[in-house]
This record gives C-alpha cells, structure tokens and sequence, in this order.
C-alpha cells in the first residue's frame, strides 16, 4: 500500500509536470548489446558450453538509461559523456537520436573505445558478459571540453544526474568544479556512484548507492534497518548531502532526510533482471523532486518504478504510462509483469526462445470477456509454450466495432486478459491490423478462430513464408460479446419502464 503518495496528485504530476522537467545527465556511457542464443552441448575443445546464437540486440547503458528513462517519463532530455570514434559510437548516437535527445553534448576522444558491455544470454541466463572499456582518466583536453559544455548547461536544466561508473570520465577536479557552480547557480545534483569514497561528491544535494556500494562507502557490512539508517546518517552528515537513498534489492530503500530515516518495501511482484534498475529510480526521483513532490513521494514513486524494471528482461526504461498503470493498479492484485510495450515484449521473446520455447500468437478486441474467448485461448496456448495475445487499443477498437466499443477500457481489458494463467503476455496495437505486430515478434504459431479462412487471417503469409504454423481453432457455439451486450441492453430497457 501506498504510504506517502496520493494518487490522484502523481497522476496529475506525472500527466502534467513531466514534460516540462529538464535534466541534464553527464557521466558514464555505456553500450549495452545482448546476444540471445541456446545451449544445447559442451564444446570438445574445452569444457565449456556452446552457444547457437539467435538474435542480437542493443540498448543505451550507463547514463544512456538514465536519460533512456528521462525521455520514456517525457522529460526534455540534455546527454552528456564520453565516447570514442568507434562503430559503436554511431550505434550509441543513433540509439540516442532515437529518442528525440540531442547529441551534440557527445565529447569525441580519439584515445580511448566507446565502452560496450556485451553479454551472452541462454535460457534466461547470462553465461558470460565482456566489457570493452577503458578505466584510465580521460585527458585535461577532453576533460576541459566535457567541463565547459556541462557548465553552460545549467543555464537550461533545471537540475542534473551524475552517473559515475567510474571509467574516468567524472573526475575528481571535473567534480569539484561542477558541483560548485552547480551550488551556486541553486540547481540540485543527484549523484549514482560507484566510487568507494565519496569525498568527490561532496556538496551534491543527494546520493543513490546500492547495498554493496553503500558498504564500501561505510566500510562495513549492513544488514538490518537500523544499519542502514545508521549508514545513511553517517554519509549525508559526512558529506554533506541533503538526502541519501539507498537501493536494497529485495529488501526495498531506504531514504535518509531530515534527519529522519524511511523505509520502503520492495515492489516488484516476479523479479526478471535487475540491470538498469538504479538508472530507473534515479531518474524518477529526480523528475518528481522538480515536479514538486517532496522527498518521501519522490522516492515512492521511484519504488514503484524499481518494481516495474525488474520484472523486464535487460536494461530497459520505465515509461509514464508504467507508472499511471501500477498507481491505478495499487491494493489491487497486479499483473503488471504480463502487460508489455513492444520493446520490452521482444526482449522477453528473446529470452523465451533462448529456452527453447514455442512463441504462439494471437489478437483480438477481447471486449467483455467471456467463456468463448476463455477457451479460445486455452486451446490457442495448447498449440506451443508461450502465449502472447496483441489486444486492440480503444482507438483501434471504435473503428472496427464502431463508436460505442468498446465497452470495457484497453487498460481494464489488458489486465483481465493478463489474469488468465494461458497468457504470457499481452501487447496493445493501434492499428487496425495486428500486421506490424507479427513482423515483429515473428511468432512459431499464429492462431484465429475457424470462423476465419486460412487466407483471410492477417499475417499468416508471412508466418508461413519461414515455415511458421497457422492453426485455425474452433469456437464456442454461441458466445459472443455483441449477444452479451445486447442482452444487458434488453435488461436495462426493461428495468427501465
């Protein structure tokens, strides 16, 4: 339960005040690339498992989430960091324009790679990651040119993250420096940190460390509350910090403010990765401390945020809409983990496969659910492992039913569906074919009703064309949601008169 937060006012600050937040991140980027693939045998050269590669993908890491998540909150974004002249530079930058950030805040250096962290995944689990980097301290030219451009950006941000992986970008004298301008011009700095010693920070308004990071900085294990407040007092009275937020992983965060320490459970109801989540909290926290909302809000909602990252495969942002969803959501039973955006569904698809599992698809409006479409979705899982159904939005839905569809909202028709044990996952589509859908998730099956023809069921070509099945289930006799909504017509015409 909600202990510090009203909904209807974060609704109203994350539909209303996001947009106008602007931010500013300067530190650590980092390429983040997956290759998806299947153990089926030990190499004969080595004892060591051999992977069939499948699929590959990449994503923005490092202070690229963060500003992955700024930008999926729809706050107006300003990137800055380090990267080398590299093919994966142009991959990091046209990730970056991807989402409408500038990248005109990319400072080039010949003398050192663009930082990829490359890991093998199997059946859901990383066999092995491999980073390309370099740790050496970036040289006074390019610090000098990453210093003056962040400086020039307080003037148009409203407050900044510093994502410190400590690679040598944010460097001691970079710190010192910024962080006294920053004081002095009054905008707040939220610092991730990965250092042992915070003395660099010094004078940030506020640190997000993880357990582990939390223990170096302390010099000691932490193991119970009072540990941890024990530890947030001692690092905000050290170093001069406003707030300490401490990420503990199942344990939930701990907050230390005012001189008072706050405890938030863990949200995350099925935990899948736990990569990029800190990228997550901060940047939600830092949006709604300059959208108004005070310190124990802020870090509430960041929670919230923590439990939706966690349930995605691989580092991945939390949208706006996430949050508006799990907020309507709250002292509900929630299914969140089930509801997707494509993204995110692609990801999970290719972490099904890596296990070997048969993805099956099917669509439809779903409005009004009933004891028809129950049993279509039972016999549709039957055909493979993995069920996904690609649910109408409402706008799709009005042109294809007509304005008074559908009954039910997409949201509400979303988490009913994903309530049924037979669906793994459900994924909303505006079209008004779910053509586009199937390119892209490229399912082993295609299910419809047999009320349809082979030739008439939208994508089965395609399907088809890479030896796919496209399975063709019988109905319920007599079950259809027009029946139902006509009969709840006559009843209520009659209670009517």
């Amino acid at each position: 339960m909600l202990q510090f937060i009203q909904k209807s006012t974060i609704e109203k600050v994350i539909k209303e005040k996001f947009f106008h937040c602007k931010i500013a991140v300067i530190g650590d980027l980092i390429l983040d690339q997956y290759l998806w693939g299947r153990v089926s045998r030990i190499s004969p050269e080595a004892p060591v498992p051999v992977v069939r590669l499948e699929h590959e993908t990449c994503s923005l890491g490092g202070a690229g989430n963060v500003a992955h998540n700024l930008a999926a909150l729809g706050c107006q974004v300003q990137l800055i960091g380090v990267v080398g002249i590299d093919k994966e530079a142009d991959i990091l930058r046209s990730e970056i324009l991807n989402l409408n950030i500038p990248t005109d805040g990319l400072v080039a250096d010949i003398t050192r790679p663009t930082t990829v962290k490359t890991r093998v995944i199997s059946d859901s689990q990383q066999l092995i990651r491999l980073d390309n980097e370099s740790t050496q301290k970036i040289s006074q030219k390019v610090e000098q040119e990453l210093l003056e451009y962040s400086i020039a950006q307080l003037d148009h941000v409203n407050i900044v993250i510093l994502s410190d992986y400590n690679k040598g970008v944010l460097t001691d004298d970079f710190l010192q420096t910024f962080l006294a301008i920053a004081k002095q011009k009054q905008i707040p700095v939220l610092v991730d940190p990965k250092r042992s010693d915070y003395t660099a920070y010094s004078g940030a308004t506020a640190i997000t460390p993880n357990r582990s990071e939390s223990e170096l900085a302390v010099k000691r294990p932490l193991f119970t509350d009072k540990d941890f407040e024990v530890a947030g007092e001692e690092l905000q009275r050290k170093y001069s910090f406003e707030a300490v937020l401490i990420t503990r992983s199942e344990k939930g965060m701990t907050l230390f403010s005012d001189g008072k320490a706050y405890h938030f459970p863990t949200q995350a109801r099925e935990v899948f990765d736990i990569s990029g989540a800190g990228d997550s909290v901060i940047a939600i926290l830092a949006a709604s401390l300059l959208a108004g909302l005070s310190w124990t809000e802020a870090v509430e909602l960041s929670n919230l945020g923590a439990g939706i990252a966690v349930q995605k495969v691989g580092t991945s942002p939390v949208y706006k809409e996430e949050l508006l969803q799990v907020l309507e959501q709250e002292g509900i039973s929630t299914t969140n983990s089930k509801i997707l955006r494509l993204p995110d569904l692609i990801r999970r698809i290719a972490a099904w496969r890596g296990e070997g599992k048969k993805i099956v698809f099917t669509n439809g409006c779903f409005d009004l659910l009933h004891v028809g479409h129950v049993v279509y979705l039972d016999k549709a899982k039957a055909t493979g492992d993995i069920l996904i159904v690609g649910l109408n939005a409402d706008d799709s839905v009005k042109r294809l039913k007509g304005p008074e569809r559908p009954i039910i909202s997409e949201s509400d028709r979303a988490r009913v569906l994903a309530s049924l044990s037979s669906v793994d996952a459900v994924v909303l589509f505006d079209q008004d074919t779910p053509i586009e859908l199937i390119e892209a998730i490229k399912p082993d099956v295609l299910v419809k009703g047999a009320d349809y023809r082979e030739e008439q069921v939208v994508g089965a070509s395609f399907v088809s064309s890479y030896q796919g099945e496209v399975v063709l289930v019988p109905l319920v006799d007599d079950r259809s949601t027009t029946k139902i909504a006509s009969k709840i017509g006559k009843l209520s015409s009659i209670s009517a008169n």
